[in-house]
């Protein structure tokens, strides 16, 4: 189905190429899911398969790639729509009509497809991906997980023959991710659908896909056979390799399946410790009474709360000193047309506290952001960032008291290269000239000065934002989905960042549906379901107890209280 022979890319006058020598065949009928740091040229692969590379993209192919018999060289994609579907990473750039129902169904006009089949497929689409209560809404006013959403129904009403997705789960809370990876694998077996897939959260996926190929090796094999050798996996081969598990599992069934050793030696140091001595990650920093509580602590009632102080078994501490805060929302409530974003939400953020706001799409988490950073004007309740109203402070004034980085990383980005944005960054934050460059680099290596920010890769350009307003250091940082399109060793280093900037005083608060992420860096877990808080408390309590919201380590180690194979590897 799809063939490259001897395929190398080279963008304008770049050093090296980003694909070098490819060879390998795709048959029909197989989910291949693409691996590897970011920046290596995953993209660049499913560029070429859909002849977005090099007709839209430009640069330089040299070799020969196929889809069904096509040479995408002349081949235009207009030419290749009825063969391949693509999504790529950013689904605003996706969309030509204005409504949901209109975006399923323009893919097929294009082609031509008869009304009632056009009509049929629409609505099976949108049961299938749980977009029937959206299908008159504008995409405009849907939040960043519902786009995505509707730009991959957008490709699957006309039955392509080839599925190309770069990130397709990246801003999926578990359940919608879950939903479109099993949406995947029907048409995979059922249809004999080809899916070329590009993701960064391989928790997610790995256990759907035939092949794993890894870049920029371009080695192509068996998932268990792929991640024993990449550098790149999730935390259950993470737990795997550390644990001397052959063969490496893939899943926390086979995982929980093969974790009985593990366990009893877990036990053992857990019965060696002193009843009140906590179970802790090592990284988080030291804390008096008064402090919230940290990750690692268990307070679920699952049968080690008994050894951890009753003082550290607490959510928002809501008598802290006033002057300690900074984030006070009471009873806010926000509306945005006929949608009630948010109904009396109430918050609490201290100085050095970490907090996550997980939920599924359309919870109202960014709506939340955007309140905090003065954007969007509430409706009912007040709020207030460092004693000051956001909505009614002078943003010259606010800026240095609360940074956001929003989904699109692009939004923040105006200069024509890296170096340009750095120094501007620089500049605007009063910081040493190369404060933000550092950062870049401290972040994601290997991005050159005079790149322009529309040719990084998403992943890329969100380290690139992320230094943007690092630079500034505000008391309190903001972050929409902050691990989109970042391979597991630069989220590593972005958690050692913010870890580091949370001890130093800073408060953090991330919207994520990063599970790990979640699980490795908040104090506090906020899960937000139709505008409204349901939960707020202790991370461990708060994920542990919800299945679709716990990380892989504490499903495959319950009813132990380990979050992170980190905590593992600590305590072995």
């Amino acid at each position: 189905m799809i063939r490259f022979e001897n395929v190398s890319v080279r963008y304008g006058d770049a050093s090296e190429p980003t694909l070098r020598n490819l060879d390998l065949t795709i048959p029909e009928g197989e989910l291949v899911l693409l691996v590897g740091p970011s920046g290596v040229g995953k993209s660049t692969l499913l560029g070429a398969v859909s002849g977005l590379v090099p007709h839209f993209t430009g640069g330089t192919l040299t070799g020969r790639v196929t889809v069904a018999g096509r040479d995408t060289r002349t081949h235009r994609p207009r030419e290749l729509a009825d063969v391949v579907g693509t999504v790529g990473q950013d689904p605003l750039a996706h969309f030509v009509t204005d409504t949901v129902e209109d975006e399923l169904a323009y893919g097929m006009e294009s082609l031509g497809l008869a009304p009632e089949v056009m009509r049929r497929r629409v609505e099976e689409t949108l049961d299938l991906l749980g977009l029937a209560e959206l299908r008159d809404r504008p995409i405009a006013t849907l939040s960043g997980g519902q786009q995505q959403r509707v730009a991959i129904g957008s490709v699957l009403t006309p039955h392509p023959e080839v599925l190309v997705l770069d990130e397709p789960t990246s801003a999926l809370d578990p359940a919608a991710a879950e939903d479109v990876l099993a949406v995947l694998q029907r048409l995979v077996h059922d249809l004999g659908t080809t899916v070329l897939l590009a993701e960064h959260r391989l928790e997610r996926v790995v256990q759907y896909a035939d092949r794993v190929l890894l870049l920029p090796e371009g080695t192509m094999g068996p998932p268990a056979e792929i991640m024993s050798i990449s550098p790149v996996h999730p935390p259950v081969v993470a737990l795997g390799r550390l644990a001397g598990w052959k063969p490496l599992p893939l899943t926390v069934r086979d995982a929980r399946r093969t974790a009985g050793d593990l366990r009893s030696r877990l036990e053992a140091r857990l019965t060696e410790r002193a009843p009140e001595e906590p179970l802790l990650p090592h990284s988080a920093p030291a804390r008096t009474p008064a402090d919230p509580p940290r990750p690692g602590v268990d307070t679920a009632g699952r049968g080690w709360a008994g050894r951890i102080p009753k003082l550290w078994r607490r959510g928002t501490d809501t008598h802290a000193p006033v002057s300690d805060r900074l984030v006070d929302v009471d009873a806010l409530g926000v509306r945005r047309g006929r949608v009630e974003a948010l109904r009396r939400v109430d918050l609490r953020v201290r100085a050095g506290e970490t907090v996550a706001l997980m939920g599924r799409n359309g919870a109202g988490k960014s709506t939340l952001l955007n309140a905090l950073v003065g954007t969007v004007t509430p409706t009912s309740g007040a709020v207030l960032v460092s004693g000051r109203v956001p909505h009614r402070t002078d943003p010259r004034e606010l800026i240095r008291q609360v940074g956001l980085v929003p989904q699109e990383p692009r939004d923040l980005l105006y200069a024509d290269t890296v170096a340009a944005e750095c120094s501007a960054a620089d500049s605007d934050a009063g910081a040493a000239p190369g404060t933000c460059r550092a950062l870049v680099s401290e972040l994601l290596p290997g991005v050159a000065d005079d790149t322009h920010p529309r040719d990084l890769s998403e992943g890329q350009r969100l380290a690139l934002a992320l230094a943007v307003v690092l630079t500034g250091r505000p008391p309190l940082l903001l972050l929409d989905e902050p691990t989109r399109g970042l391979d597991y060793a630069a989220k590593a280093r972005l958690v050692t960042h913010l870890r580091e900037l949370a001890t130093d005083g800073h408060a953090i608060v991330l919207a994520t549906h990063d599970v790990e992420l979640a699980a490795e860096l908040a104090h506090r877990v906020v899960i937000l379901a139709g505008g409204e808080v349901v939960a707020d408390g202790p991370t461990a309590e708060v994920v542990v107890s919800s299945p679709a919201f716990s990380p892989q380590v504490a499903k495959i180690l319950a009813p132990q209280p380990w979050l992170t194979v980190e905590q593992v590897r600590e305590a072995l």
